[in-house]
């Protein structure tokens, strides 16, 4: 692929496609009554996922994206719980009390801030609200500069079987960069104290195009992180929106790659993984031969949520918490953003939803397109079509980001069966974005294609 195309595809400012549509379009339009409803259609049809978000950290990486907050005290954090306790039942009681629950992810910031008996009372608090299946899968994202053996023994008692450890790089002049001190020995006792409660499945999220970041810094990290050997990757690149996110001010532009340095970087991270035995697994993860993402991936079940790749075939995920997104039949919800707007929400006893989208026919088709690129890296739209009351022809016809795609070799186009090059698959979400009906225009900034 020709550096031209790199910077014409790489320096494109594209959402991630974990939804369609994107949270920009999202309205006001949509709000408690309408989540009320889609809750209480969804019955007995489940079973769903609930993901929790704790948005509280400690300190600030200055390369976050994410909605957390910053505290040094513990009882914002514990008044917190307590509304996302309420909500649970709010959440619970329009669902009819018995929803069917087969997965919980535990997102943040950091979930791990919790005091381990609040991680269990939550816990609690779920298996009690829902019919949380005995064999449920539980993950949560963590922060191994934080995690103490005590939280590690609640994971053991709440059957934690997965967890997502945040790596980035640990190049020290690129650490320093982002204000995220981080050792190997840091992340190694945390992976061991892991493995000893019962996590059989670690994920480690490195992250490229960081200031200072070299290709030769990016393949040592590989390096050092393959030897704890877990079992998926998830390689991002690092999204600048400092319009949004004003902590990244503190960032160094003139530090930062160009997008030809970025994918030099993306592809050197992707070699070393594949040496030390990963197999590529959609635009960005990695996983081993044996794990089921990668069973999934051959299989062409694999699936595309907010929490990226998944084997997680429920149809609903119920978002808990402050800024929170979730998605039911009907369409997406998303709570309050502003700690003090949810908890006002909740303690009314009202659903705390802000905004969301309510899907349409056509919606739902363009977003089995979109799921199948980016987790097969090809499409049949007439077999996606099928049922849905609409000819293929029309994702196609006067379609001009797509025949741009197919010139220049990124696509091609063979019937109705629409396949990305090899080559050209970190320029996955540029092909996406051609069947997105809304790309464009809500104004907003995404991250870089590449």
């Amino acid at each position: 692929m020709s550096d031209d195309l790199v910077a014409k595809y790489g320096d494109a400012r594209l959402p991630r496609y974990t939804s369609y549509p994107t949270a920009p379009a999202f309205s006001a339009v949509v709000g408690p009554d309408e989540y009320a409803s889609g809750l209480a259609d969804i019955g007995k049809a489940g079973p769903v996922s609930v993901y929790l978000h704790v948005p509280f950290c400690r300190s600030m990486c200055w390369y976050c994206g994410c909605h957390t907050s910053i505290t040094r005290q513990d009882a914002p954090v514990g008044e917190y719980l307590d509304a996302i306790s309420q909500e649970v039942e709010l959440v619970s009681f329009a669902a009819g009390n018995d929803l069917p629950v087969k997965n919980v992810h535990f997102g943040g910031g950091t979930p791990t801030i919790m005091k381990p008996k609040q991680f269990s009372a939550l816990m609690a608090k779920l298996s009690s609200a829902f019919a949380l299946s005995a064999d449920a899968g539980v993950a949560v994202e963590i922060d191994p500069r934080t995690l103490a053996a005590p939280m590690i023994d609640a994971f053991c008692e709440a059957g934690v079987d997965r967890a997502s450890l945040g790596v980035q790089s640990f190049d020290p002049i690129v650490q320093a960069a982002i204000n995220r001190p981080q050792s190997f020995e840091q992340t190694q006792t945390a992976v061991l104290g892991l493995r000893s409660a019962g996590v059989t499945s670690i994920n480690f999220d490195l992250i490229y195009g960081l200031p200072k970041q070299t290709v030769q810094s990016c393949v040592e990290t590989v390096r050092l992180a393959a030897e704890l050997r877990p079992e998926r990757f998830a390689v991002f690149g690092y999204a600048h929106i400092p319009a949004f996110k004003k902590h990244q001010r503190l960032i160094d532009e003139a530090s930062l790659p160009d997008a030809s340095k970025r994918n030099e970087q993306a592809e050197a991270i992707a070699e070393e993984l594949q040496k030390a035995g990963y197999q590529r697994v959609g635009l960005d993860h990695f996983a081993l031969p044996e794990d089921q993402l990668a069973l999934a991936a051959r299989s062409g079940t694999m699936r595309r949520n907010f929490q990226g790749y998944t084997t997680d075939d429920c149809d609903s995920l119920i978002g808990l918490g402050a800024s929170a997104i979730g998605r039911l039949p009907k369409g997406y919800m998303q709570n309050h953003v502003p700690l003090g707007l949810y908890a006002e929400r909740v303690a009314a006893g009202v659903l705390p939803t802000a905004k969301g989208y309510l899907l349409s026919e056509e919606d739902n088709l363009r977003a089995r397109v979109i799921e199948r690129l980016m987790c097969d890296f090809e499409v049949d739209l007439a077999r996606v079509s099928s049922g849905s009351g609409f000819d293929a022809g029309f994702l196609v016809e006067r379609n001009d980001r797509l025949g741009d795609l197919a010139t220049d070799g990124v696509v091609t186009i063979s019937g109705d069966r629409i396949v990305v090059s090899q080559n050209a698959r970190f320029m996955v979400r540029a092909v996406a974005a051609a069947f997105d009906a809304y790309f464009g225009s809500h104004g907003r900034t995404h991250s870089k294609a590449a």
